[in-house]
């Protein structure tokens, strides 16, 4: 009972953690709305894998490797800041470019499977998700988790992560959302782009700083 509790215990932390606002669920909201909702659910399993990756790097120790090669760290940090600022600047000089729609409702030029790339290095980008994973997994997992544990996280990783943004694309990507952001089209892009560009920048400033 008290190794189920644990797991439970793992799996509402990781839960908080996928709710809290950042550049994934920036990314998963905008994709769903620009695009379809097969862009935004792509984007959502997306995520899930990410997690899965980090959760099984944590679990092999890379939050350990991380605080102990401190250039490593600020170098992954240094990458992850470049690269959001790349998104940023790539959806800010988009903004005034008019989205078509096909008489279906589906956005034209739909791209799952880039949408789906896009968003799985939009969540490996960030190296403090998997100092994120590994504290967690430090608290609260066992020194000496049970295999069945062990096995069982990164599906129940997959279905904790994805599952949050696949609410997040179904509920962007319904007609309301999705008339809105028609509508509103050029702030919504730069303002997604300032937060992009923000997060980036903190990244490489807090790579930047001393200490």
């Amino acid at each position: 009972m008290h190794a189920f509790l644990t797991l439970s215990s793992i799996l509402g932390a990781l839960l908080v953690g996928a709710i809290s606002p950042g550049p994934s669920f920036v990314l998963v909201a905008r994709v769903s709305v620009a695009r379809s909702r097969r862009d935004g659910l792509a984007a959502a399993l997306a995520m899930g894998v990410g997690g899965v990756i980090l959760g099984g790097l944590a679990l092999l120790g890379l939050r350990t490797l991380l605080m102990q090669a401190g250039w490593l760290y600020l170098g992954l940090k240094t990458i992850g800041g470049v690269y959001l600022l790349y998104l940023a600047v790539r959806l800010w000089r988009g903004a005034r470019e008019p989205l078509a729609i096909a008489d279906t409702g589906e956005r034209v030029g739909a791209r799952p499977g880039r949408s789906f790339a896009v968003a799985l290095a939009t969540q490996l980008s960030n190296p403090k998700a998997a100092v994120i994973y590994g504290s967690i997994f430090a608290a609260l997992l066992p020194a000496h988790p049970p295999l069945w544990m062990c096995l069982a996280l990164p599906p129940l990783i997959l279905l904790v992560e994805a599952g949050w943004y696949v609410v997040v694309a179904l509920a962007f990507s319904s007609p309301r959302p999705r008339a809105a952001y028609l509508r509103s089209k050029g702030w919504i892009d730069r303002l997604a782009g300032a937060v992009m560009g923000g997060l980036g920048l903190r990244l490489i400033i807090d790579t930047a700083r001393p200490g």
